[in-house]
């Protein structure tokens, strides 16, 4: 490769580096091209899957602030720049792995990081995004549903506690006053002047009678 076409191959890993929400090495010995074209349609549009020559992919890894080892660029590398969900990316490589044992993944970057053959596994096997976000969103929709249901059952019980009719109040029972007239006035007052009488009056001894 001329030095030109080098530099420009250098620039444009750089940016494929910097721009990539992750990047998975592989190692494609012994896949036909014909498989090649299968793996990069696996992984859509939105991540490019590229054949690279080692030297110029560690030096553009190195202007792009990623450190990686040699034993990452060794024997017929291939590297996946994705741009788009990292997971779902990690998942189509894997599952087209299975399909094909000849492909060999070796880890790669992702969220800034190095991460090793076994936690690319690891993260392949979770949710999408997309997934995370559908659940998320049902939970929501079921937390809202369940409040309007809660709401509207206040509501009705405030409007069915406002339209009752009022409670009766108990009338108060009712004291029937004696009201002394003029006529019984002067009974009343002849009562009290015989009881004083009889109180002024003196007892009679008792006359005892001496036995025979």
């Amino acid at each position: 490769m001329a030095r030109p076409d080098k530099a420009a191959a250098v620039a444009e890993m750089t940016e494929d580096f910097k721009s990539a929400t992750a990047t998975y090495l592989t190692e494609y010995r012994g896949l036909t091209v014909t498989s090649m074209k299968q793996l990069r349609r696996s992984l859509g549009a939105e991540t490019k899957y590229s054949v690279v020559k080692n030297t110029l992919t560690k030096i553009a890894a190195k202007n792009a602030g990623v450190d990686l080892s040699d034993d990452l660029l060794a024997g017929p590398s291939a590297v996946a720049f994705v741009k788009g969900d990292a997971i779902d990316a990690a998942r189509n490589l894997k599952n087209f792995q299975k399909e094909n044992p000849l492909l060999v993944i070796k880890g790669g970057i992702y969220e800034g990081k190095f991460i090793t053959t076994a936690e690319f596994m690891k993260l392949a096997d979770l949710e999408s995004r997309e997934v995370l976000l559908a659940k998320l969103a049902g939970a929501m929709k079921g937390s809202l549903a369940k409040a309007a249901r809660t709401l509207d059952a206040l509501r009705i019980k405030r409007e069915a506690e406002e339209g009752a009719p009022a409670a009766p109040v108990a009338a108060a029972p009712v004291v029937e006053e004696t009201v002394v007239t003029e006529e019984a006035a002067p009974a009343a007052e002849a009562v009290a002047e015989v009881a004083a009488e009889a109180t002024d009056a003196p007892v009679a001894e008792a006359t005892e009678t001496p036995a025979e």
